[in-house]
Order: structure tokens, then sequence, then C-alpha cells
């Protein structure tokens, strides 16, 4: 009996350790269209992080002397067609320059493992290094627009990189153990009481650690507007809200927009009052 539980115990422990391998190293997303379907000119491009990393991405001048930075969400890429296309396409349009890039061990880009939030630090600040160095003349107003993780990104790099100016979140985990468990529900169709026990393993093989955006509510002062959906299966608009309640104690420049959609699916749902709204919080922050 006692070999039984044992092997029950192992083979528990064998699975969440599957599960959390799984979760760090997400399917690649890699698509066929690039930005010339829209109409635009555009250059590959190879971006060093500090750590080595090789980022592939896509560089589409306009013109401009502003840049945004679409940022994708896990298990995502620059090819996502849900948000990233139709955000690469309205800022296009909006007369921006455009730099799209896979953050690590997604899409193109080098990387074996994904840590949420935490070394994808890096990935955005390397992508503001290139820029400035590069295109000096196309980067003197850089802003962001992330989704899910890359919400996340754009809130820590309001707070950590002085050259973005400006940032859009679109539904942003604010609480990753939450997130995380259910996520496992969302992505697996597994219980949210295993996280528990996959979390561990997660940080294991990414060596990374967990990302808390809450913890940044008091130090963005930078132009930021918050996206939440009434029906995100992920993240419950009452965290976002708590983010946005206790960043505007220090920050005019924060807003939140509240809308009836799931997990980054405002744009889809209400395209043209997404892109009214984020398009006049972009003239109007960016100059």
């Amino acid at each position: 009996m006692v070999w039984l539980v044992l092997f029950l115990l192992l083979l528990f422990l064998a699975f969440s350790a599957f599960v959390g391998y799984k979760m760090v190293k997400p399917p690649r997303l890699i698509g066929d269209w690039t930005p010339k379907e829209l109409g635009f000119d555009y250059e590959d491009v190879t971006i060093e992080t500090e750590d080595g990393i090789k980022l592939s991405g896509w560089w589409i001048p306009n013109g401009s002397d502003k840049t945004v930075v679409p940022l994708h969400g896990y298990t995502a890429s620059r090819w996502n067609d849900l948000y990233i296309k139709p955000t690469i396409e309205f800022l296009l349009r909006e007369g921006y320059n455009v730099l799209a890039f896979d953050f690590r061990a997604h899409g193109k880009s080098e990387g074996k493992y994904t840590t949420v939030g935490d070394r994808e630090i890096a990935d955005v600040r390397a992508a503001v290094r290139w820029l400035r160095e590069k295109h000096p003349e196309s980067s003197n107003r850089i802003g962001l627009i992330g989704f899910s993780m890359g919400a996340m990104l754009t809130i820590r790099s309001l707070a950590e990189i002085p050259e973005v100016c400006c940032g859009v979140a679109d539904s942003p985990p604010m609480d990753l153990d939450k997130t995380g468990a259910r996520g496992l529900k969302y992505f697996a169709k597994l219980p949210e009481w295993l996280h528990i026990f996959v979390r561990p393993f997660t940080k294991l093989f990414s060596g990374g650690r967990e990302v808390h955006p809450i913890e940044y509510a008091d130090d963005v002062r930078k132009p930021l507007l918050l996206i939440a959906g009434e029906k995100d299966p992920l993240v419950t608009v009452e965290e976002i809200r708590e983010f946005y309640e206790r960043n505007r104690a220090m920050n005019a420049g924060v807003e939140l927009w509240v809308t009836d959609a799931p997990h980054v699916r405002t744009l889809k749902f209400h395209p043209e009052e997404w892109k009214a709204r984020v398009g006049e919080f972009l003239r109007r922050c960016m100059g």
C-alpha cells in the first residue's frame, strides 16, 4: 500500500513537472503574412538583448519621428491575427513607425523558455536601444501597446525604461499567481488548484521569477491607458481597477477603460471604439 501511494505521488509530481515544462515552452506561432500585405515596406531585423538572446522582428518605417512598439502576449507572436496584425495596420494608418518583434521563446526569436514578464523586460529594453541607435530620427517619441503578457511588460517599461513615453496595457495580469492558476484552466483545461504544484517547476525550468504588475502601481509616472474586459477569464476588472486606483494617486496620466470583452478581445469586438480611444490617447501623449 505504501509503495502504491509513493508511486502515485511520483506520478503526480511527474505530471506537474510536465505541465510546468509545457507552460514555459509554448508552441511557436509563425505565420506567412508580412507588412507588405498591409501596403507598407519593411525590413527584417535582428535585435540582440543584454543577455545574448537574438530577437526577430520587423522594422516598418513610415516617415515619422515617432515609433510605437506593439507587444504580443503569451503563446502569440508578431504574426498574431487577433490583435497584433490589426494593431500594426492601425498604427501605420495613424502615421507612426512600427517596430514589431517576437519575445524570447516565441515566434522566430531565440530563447528556450519564456519567463512571462521577468526576463522579457530585457527584450523591450533591447528594442528601445535598437531604435535609438539605428533610427534616432524616427524615435523622438517611443510608445508601447501591449496585450496580456505584453501589457505586463508595458507597465514595467513605463516604470523602468526612461525612453518610453507612454503605453497602452490591454488585459494586463496583475497577480501572476491568480492569472497562472486561471491560465491552467484556460489554456490546458486543468483545475486551478494544480497551479500550486506546477509553479515551482515553471521557475525551475525557466529560471525566472514571478512578476506581479500590481507591485509597480506606485512606480509608474507616465501616461498609461489600461483596458479591462468584464468577460475576461484570466484577469478580473477588480484586479486592474486596484492598480488604477493606486496608481492615479501619484499619476495623473493613468486612465481606465472597462469593456464587456473577453481577454484581449476589445479590439475584435469594438474595433472602431478601440481605435478611436487608443488613437486619441497616442496623439495626446506622443505629441
